[in-house]
């Protein structure tokens, strides 16, 4: 089962056109092993069209690159397209480069590199193994994970104050040293992102998300129709979302509604704390999760008219940028790591049940016209800062300061 993966994706390789060349992936694994394992081992190589330059090392997503030539990229999640990228910018700026798994705890560097991207634990790995002259770039796509990992604790235990209920943390990740292993961090997020990190006094590059779809401005959208819905989008880690906060202020609203779009019916424990706000209460809308790159979402995204989200801790929330593109008003958290003006919605300083409630309500209490000017702005932001245009040449202009320095 593992030969037939790798030469799987060896034919997959060879008919994607960014890939130019591709080699056999080594196994160093013990027989048979879960076709997981097998992909996070596989070395995915490109080469640029004339004679390379020289040779970067990235360590990210490598799903996308194993993808059938017809096969679109999973709308899951923005990393998939950003990993493809980030490749496939050191490409075109005449690299050969060599992919692997940012979970890969296997490969050893057997050439010398110019450039070594990672976003996760093979700074601190690999950094040592590589020839004198490399640049080690972390690239990260959340705030630093000792304040990722204590920001989540808090809200349990805030949880566990109001609710009397102890749920398991979802989104903890070890933490990792690649920032003082790095030699430059490009940091995708706000200003809030990079305070996490300034303390390192590495050279820090601000980058911008992307959304995974785009959507079309919706003049015919109602907005004195839907001024009192509001929606909640999220992947998992619902405690860390804030869901349990958006679910106890919208229970005591019953005049306002909430759509809720997420996995919560993968954390049965949080799912069981809050049966009630979630199946039981008539004002709050338990759909689940979403293609966001569907009719489906186009369609919620037009019954309401702003998007709740006091996540403790991103880089830059996908889900946040995907709703501004959707033309949703957002109130958000200061730590969702995107940045909101007054003309086009609200930025919570302390997520607090009271400071949600009069969010929501004062933004439902605008005139029709005020919310639609609102959620035009928060259109026109996303389509002039959050796209995949912009992110390419900002990664570009990074790496290009960064070879300048």
């Amino acid at each position: 089962m593992a030969g037939k993966m790798v030469d799987r994706a060896r034919r997959r390789l060879s008919m994607n056109p960014l890939v130019v060349l591709a080699r056999k992936a080594k196994r160093r694994l013990a027989p048979r092993p879960p076709a997981g394992e097998v992909r996070d081992r596989v070395v995915v190589t490109l080469a640029p069209e004339g004679p390379p330059r020289g040779w970067a090392l990235v360590s990210y997503i490598i799903d996308p690159f194993l993808l059938e030539p017809d096969e679109p990229l999973p709308s899951r999640h923005t990393h998939y397209w950003e990993s493809l990228q980030i490749a496939r910018t050191f490409v075109d700026l005449g690299y050969a480069v060599d992919v692997i798994s940012w979970r890969n705890t296997d490969f050893t560097p057997q050439k010398d590199y110019a450039f070594f991207v990672d976003v996760r634990h093979n700074l601190e790995r690999i950094g040592p193994l590589l020839n004198p002259g490399c640049v080690k770039i972390f690239h990260s796509d959340t705030a630093h994970m000792l304040f990722h990992n204590a920001a989540e604790s808090r809200r349990l235990l805030e949880l566990q104050q109001r609710r009397g209920v102890t749920l398991r943390p979802r989104r903890f990740e070890m933490p990792n040293l690649a920032i003082e292993h790095a030699d430059h961090a490009i940091i995708k997020g706000n200003d809030f992102t990079l305070s996490t990190y300034r303390y390192a006094g590495k050279p820090l590059h601000p980058i911008w998300g992307t959304p995974v779809a785009h959507y079309p401005w919706q003049d015919d959208k109602d907005f004195d129709a839907c001024r009192r819905n509001f929606l909640f989008l999220s992947s998992g880690g619902m405690v860390h979302k804030g869901l349990d906060l958006v679910l106890e202020a919208f229970a005591a609203m019953p005049a306002y509604h909430l759509t809720v779009c997420g996995p919560v019916d993968r954390e049965k424990s949080f799912e069981e704390a809050f049966r009630r706000e979630l199946y039981q209460t008539p004002n709050i809308h338990t759909h689940g999760w979403v293609d966001v790159d569907g009719p489906e979402f186009m369609e919620i995204a037009r019954r309401c008219v702003g998007l709740v989200y006091p996540s403790c801790s991103e880089g830059q929330s996908g889900g946040v940028i995907t709703c501004l593109h959707a033309g949703l008003i957002p109130i958000i958290s200061v730590e969702s790591g995107v940045d909101v003006r007054d003309d086009f919605g609200v930025l919570l300083k302390t997520c607090s049940l009271g400071e949600i409630r009069a969010a929501v309500e004062r933004v439902a209490a605008l005139p029709a016209e005020t919310l639609r000017a609102m959620a035009r702005t928060s259109w026109e932001v996303a389509r002039a800062g959050y796209t995949r245009e912009l992110f390419a040449a900002n990664f570009r202009a990074a790496i290009s300061s960064i070879s300048s320095g």
